[in-house]
């Protein structure tokens, strides 16, 4: 069951935490290192950080890791898995952009990435629908 969960996993809450303070917490939490076997996307407007891992861990555990762990208590954030979607919709593309290079970029290990089944572009409007195969491998 903890071959499909999620790579990434979403951390709310982290407004009392600097970036730099989240890296190295979550090196200390995961034994891990930034860059080479995870990436941290910010989103703060919503106060949350997406944390996606290239290195092939327990996703769930670390989850649990986290909820117990003093320092993610004492910033009062909170960590999930990040849900699996089929389809997304990517925006603000370049007009250059291909159906071919957005296959490969969101099929990208570095980038949290699944097989694709499908890549609709909308010129027009700058943007695309990427479909994933399902998690148990099937498109």
């Amino acid at each position: 069951d903890s071959a499909e969960a999620s790579p990434s996993v979403v951390f709310e809450n982290i407004e009392r935490c600097s970036p730099d303070c989240l890296q190295m917490l979550l090196e200390n939490i995961s034994g891990l290192n930034v860059d080479a076997d995870f990436t941290v996307e910010l989103i703060p407007e919503i106060n949350v950080a997406v944390v996606t891992f290239i290195k092939s861990i327990d996703t769930k555990e670390f989850v649990k890791k986290c909820s117990q762990h003093k320092r993610v208590r004492e910033f009062k954030m909170t960590a999930r898995l990040l849900e699996l979607t089929q389809t997304i919709k990517a925006e603000n593309l370049p007009d250059s952009i291909s159906t071919d290079y957005l296959t490969v970029y969101f099929e990208s290990a570095r980038h949290g990435g699944r097989p694709v089944s499908d890549v609709q572009l909308f010129p027009e409007e700058n943007s695309a629908l990427v479909t994933f195969c399902d998690h148990k491998g099937n498109a």
